[in-house]
C-alpha cells in the first residue's frame, strides 16, 4: 500500500507539470489527427494503470513566447482547478488528452461501410431524384403546358384573394357566368323520332323467327342486324345459318355464349370462307376449342386467305397450338383480337410474329394474365408494321416493357391501350410522348401512378390526339385544364369518367378550346356545376354525345337551359342505355 502511495503521488506531481505546460499553450488549435477520429469520455478509475498510459509527450509542440503566462496566474490557475475539479477530474483529462493514442482504426472496414451507406442511399435517392428532375422538366421549363398552369394557378390564386377564400375551401375557386336560355334546351326524356331504317330493324328483331334469308342485304346492315339480336339475346343457330349462306364476307357476332359445340360444328363446316375478310366470334369459350378448330375454320392450309380481321374476345379454351392452326390458314391476317384468352401465353405472340411479322397491324392482348409482357417483348418487336396495341389489365406491364416497345416501334405508333397497367408511371408516358409524336388515340384509364407530369409530356409531345382516356386518375383541375388549352383543339373523344378532381377549370378549357369535340364522358365528375355544364354544352357546337352517369349534382336548370339541340345526353333520367352501347 506504501509503494501504490509514493506512485500515486509521483503520478500526481508529474500530472500537475503536464497542466502548467497545457495552461501554457491553451489557445493552441489541434487538428482532427492529433485530436483523434472523436471525443471519448473514460469513466474508469486510472489510479491503478500504469503511469506510462497517461504520460504525454510535448517535445514537438512549440510553445509561442507570447502566450506564455506568469507563474502567480499559473499558481492560481492550478488552485482553481484542485478545488474543482478533484484528483479524478484530472484523470479523466489525461485520458481524453491520450485518448487518440489508444483508439483503434481499421481502415478497410471503413471503407467498405461507407461503401455500403452509400450504395443503400443511392438506391433510396435516385428514384426520388428522377422524380424531382421529371418534376422540374414539366414545371420549371417554359413551355406551353408549364406557362398554361401558371395562368391557371395563378388566375385561381387571384380569385381567392379577392374573395377572401383558401385554396383548401370546398367552393368552386373559378366562377363561371353561364344564363339558363328557357325554351332553347333539349328535354332530356324526350328523343328524337327513329329512322324508317332503325324501324324496319327493329321489326325485323321483334320477328327474327320469320326471316327466311339474308341474301343481297348490305354487309353494313347486316352487321346493325346482328348488334341488335345479340343485345336483345335472339340471335339463334337458325339465324347463323342464315349469316353463313352463300359466301359471306363478314361475319360479326359480338356475343356468343349461346352457341354450342355441336350447332358450331353444324354451321361452319358447311361455310364458304374464302371471300371471308372480318371474322368476329367474341365470347366464342364454350363451343371454340383447339380440336374443333381444324374441322370448321381451318380446314385446310389455306382455307382464310382473304381474312385480315379476327376478334376471339374471350376464348378461354384456346390455346397456343390451336391458335398456331388458325394463323397458318389466314396468312393475310391484319388485325387480331385475343382478349381475355385465359389460356394463351407468350408463345401465341412468337406464333403471330413467326407468321405475320411483316403484315399484323393491330394486336389487342387485353387481360391475358398468362402471357408474361417481358417474356413476349422479343416476338413484339418483331412486328415490323404493328400500328395498334393493346395490353390493358396485363399485371406484367412496367415501365421497362413500354421503354422497350415504344423505342422499337413508337414511331408508326398510332393507338395505345395502356388501362388498368397498374405498375406505369410517369417515365412510361414521357418516352410515349418523345417517341410517338404521331398517336392518334391513347388510352391510360385506371393507371394510379400517374400525376399531373404526364399530361405534361402529352401535351409537349403528342399533339396529334383525337381520342383521350384518363378514367379513374387523380390528375388534378389544373393540369387537366392546362393539356387542354394546348391540345384541346384537335380532340374528338375525351373521357374524364371518375375523375374526381375535375372543376371549373377544365370547364373553361373545353368551352375555350375544345370546338371539334363529338364525344365527352363527364360521368361521376360531381364538382361540375349547372353553369359549368351549360357552358360547355353551348361552346361546344361539334358536341354529340354527353355521357353524366352518376352526376347527381346537375338540375333541370342545365338539361332545360343549354341551347345545343343537337347533343344526346345520357346518363341522367335512366336513359334506356343499350342504345349507347
Amino acid at each position: 500500500m506504501k509503494g501504490k502511495s509514493i506512485a500515486e503521488s509521483e503520478y500526481i506531481e508529474k500530472s500537475e507539470r503536464k497542466d502548467e505546460i497545457e495552461n501554457v499553450n491553451r489557445k493552441r488549435r489541434f487538428s482532427r489527427e492529433e485530436k483523434g477520429k472523436g471525443k471519448l469520455v473514460v469513466e474508469t478509475d486510472l489510479e491503478s494503470e500504469d503511469e506510462s498510459l497517461v504520460d504525454v509527450s510535448f517535445s514537438d509542440v512549440e510553445l509561442p513566447a507570447e502566450e506564455v503566462k506568469s507563474p502567480d496566474e499559473k499558481l492560481s490557475k492550478r488552485s482553481n482547478r484542485r478545488t474543482s475539479g478533484g484528483r479524478m477530474e484530472r484523470f479523466r483529462d489525461a485520458a481524453r488528452r491520450n485518448a487518440s493514442r489508444f483508439a483503434y482504426f481499421n481502415t478497410r472496414e471503413e471503407e467498405e461501410e461507407n461503401n455500403n451507406n452509400l450504395s443503400v442511399e443511392a438506391e433510396r435517392e435516385i428514384p426520388s431524384v428522377e422524380e424531382h428532375i421529371e418534376e422540374k422538366v414539366v414545371e420549371d421549363w417554359p413551355g406551353p403546358f408549364s406557362t398554361a398552369m401558371k395562368i391557371i394557378r395563378d388566375r385561381t390564386a387571384n380569385l381567392n384573394v379577392r374573395q377572401g377564400s383558401s385554396s383548401s375551401d370546398q367552393v368552386p375557386s373559378v366562377q363561371i357566368k353561364w344564363v339558363p336560355q328557357k325554351g332553347k334546351g333539349k328535354d332530356g326524356s324526350k328523343r328524337l323520332p327513329p329512322s324508317l331504317l332503325d324501324l324496319s330493324l327493329r321489326v325485323l328483331v321483334d320477328n327474327a323467327d320469320a326471316i327466311a334469308s339474308l341474301d343481297h342485304v348490305p354487309d353494313a346492315m347486316r352487321h346493325k342486324l346482328c348488334q341488335m339480336l345479340c343485345d336483345s339475346r335472339q340471335m339463334n343457330s337458325n339465324l347463323l345459318d342464315l349469316l353463313l349462306s352463300g359466301s359471306p364476307t363478314e361475319i360479326r357476332l359480338r356475343e356468343c355464349s349461346w352457341l354450342t359445340e355441336d350447332q358450331f360444328s353444324e354451321c361452319f363446316v358447311k361455310c364458304d370462307t374464302s371471300n371471308l375478310t372480318v371474322l368476329q366470334l367474341d365470347y366464342c369459350g364454350q363451343c371454340l376449342a383447339d380440336y374443333n378448330i381444324p374441322s370448321t375454320l381451318a380446314r385446310s392450309l389455306n382455307s382464310l386467305p382473304a381474312l385480315t380481321t379476327l376478334s376471339l374476345t374471350g376464348a378461354y379454351r384456346l390455346s397456343d397450338a390451336g391458335l398456331s392452326v388458325l394463323v397458318s390458314s389466314a396468312p393475310a391476317l391484319r388485325s387480331v383480337n385475343l382478349s381475355q384468352c385465359s389460356f394463351l401465353t407468350h408463345g401465341a405472340i412468337e406464333i403471330l410474329a413467326s407468321s405475320l411479322a411483316s403484315v399484323l397491324l393491330e394486336l389487342f392482348i387485353n387481360d391475358c394474365q398468362s402471357i408474361d409482357a417481358m417474356l413476349m417483348l422479343p416476338s413484339l418487336k418483331k412486328l415490323e408494321r404493328l400500328k395498334v396495341l393493346s395490353v390493358a389489365g396485363l399485371e406484367s406491364v412496367t415501365d421497362k416493357f413500354i421503354k422497350e416497345i415504344i423505342t422499337a416501334r413508337g414511331d408508326g405508333m398510332k393507338e395505345l391501350i395502356l388501362s388498368g397497367c397498374g405498375k406505369l408511371t410517369d417515365s412510361s408516358l414521357k418516352i410515349i410522348a418523345e417517341t410517338c409524336s404521331s398517336l392518334r388515340s391513347l388510352d391510360i384509364g385506371n393507371v394510379p401512378k400517374l400525376t399531373d407530369n404526364s399530361l405534361g409530356y402529352l401535351a409537349s409531345g403528342c399533339r396529334s390526339l383525337e381520342l383521350l382516356k384518363l378514367c379513374r386518375n387523380t390528375f388534378s383541375d389544373d393540369a387537366i385544364g392546362a393539356f387542354l388549352e394546348i391540345s384541346g383543339e384537335v380532340l374528338k373523344e375525351l373521357a374524364l369518367n371518375n375523375v374526381g378532381k375535375v372543376g371549373h377549370n377544365t370547364a373553361l378549357s373545353l368551352a375555350r378550346r375544345s370546338r371539334n369535340l363529338v364525344s365527352l364522358d363527364l360521368s361521376w365528375c360531381r364538382n361540375l356545376t349547372d353553369e359549368a355544364m351549360g357552358l360547355i354544352v353551348d361552346s361546344c357546337l361539334s358536341l354529340r354525345v354527353l355521357k353524366l352517369f352518376g352526376c347527381t349534382q346537375i338540375t333541370d336548370v342545365f338539361l332545360y337551359g343549354h341551347s345545343n339541340a343537337k347533343v344526346e345526353i345520357i346518363g341522367l333520367k335512366l336513359s334506356p342505355l343499350l342504345e349507347h352501347i
